[in-house]
Order: C-alpha cells, then sequence, then structure tokens
C-alpha cells in the first residue's frame, strides 16, 4: 500500500485533514520529530506544525514527548485509537473496519524501520 493511499484513507476513514494526515505520516514514517523539523519538511509555518501536532496528540495520533517534540505510537494501534476517538466525535458505533486496521498494517513496517535505524 503507497502512502498516497493510507493519506487518502487517514482522511476519509478517520476524518483528517489533508495536512494532519500528512504530519502523522511524516512522524510515523520517520520518527520522532521536532516541530521545527515537521515545519520545513512540509514547508508549513512553525505554528501551524506545532497547532496540528498538538491535535494529534488530542486525537490519538502522537504522543508529545516535550513542548516542541512528538512521536507516533505504534501505526496498529494509532490507527484504531484515533478511529475510535473520531466514532466519539462524530457519535457513531464503534466497531471493526478493515480500512483502519489495514492503515495499521501498511504503515507498521515504515515506523519499524524509522526506530531500528
Amino acid at each position: 500500500m503507497d502512502l498516497n493511499k493510507i493519506e487518502n484513507d487517514l482522511i476519509s476513514e478517520i476524518k483528517l485533514t489533508k495536512i494532519q494526515a500528512r504530519i502523522f505520516l511524516l512522524v510515523t514514517t520517520e520518527g520522532k520529530m521536532s516541530v521545527d523539523v515537521i515545519a520545513k519538511k512540509l514547508e508549513i509555518s512553525i505554528d501551524e506544525a506545532s497547532n496540528i501536532a498538538k491535535k494529534l496528540v488530542e486525537i490519538g495520533g502522537f504522543i508529545d514527548m516535550s513542548e516542541t517534540e512528538y512521536e507516533a505510537m505504534h501505526p496498529r494501534f494509532t490507527s484504531v485509537n484515533m478511529y475510535r476517538k473520531m466514532c466519539e466525535r462524530e457519535n457513531i458505533k464503534f466497531q471493526r473496519n478493515v480500512t483502519v486496521d489495514n492503515i495499521g498494517i501498511a504503515l507498521e513496517k515504515f515506523y519499524d524501520d524509522a526506530r531500528t535505524k
């Protein structure tokens, strides 16, 4: 599964914005990252990177390592966690979603590779 497909699935299934999906994928596939680096890699402002990273913490995608550094948890956990929180926000019954499960499976190798360099 390519990252563009995963990005689209994050947007359609978990209701992330395009930039939220991109930041989530960046940190998941490359590892712990500061908002300065996120901003530079995605050519957005540091404030925007910071606000979106904080929002990703709220919705279960990231953990904050410090005021300016963020890390993704294991994608099998985070994809389902973000989906569960979206269901709560949208008042949708939470149940298994194969597409969401596949997001976690597809990102697992990227996640592991970024953390075992």
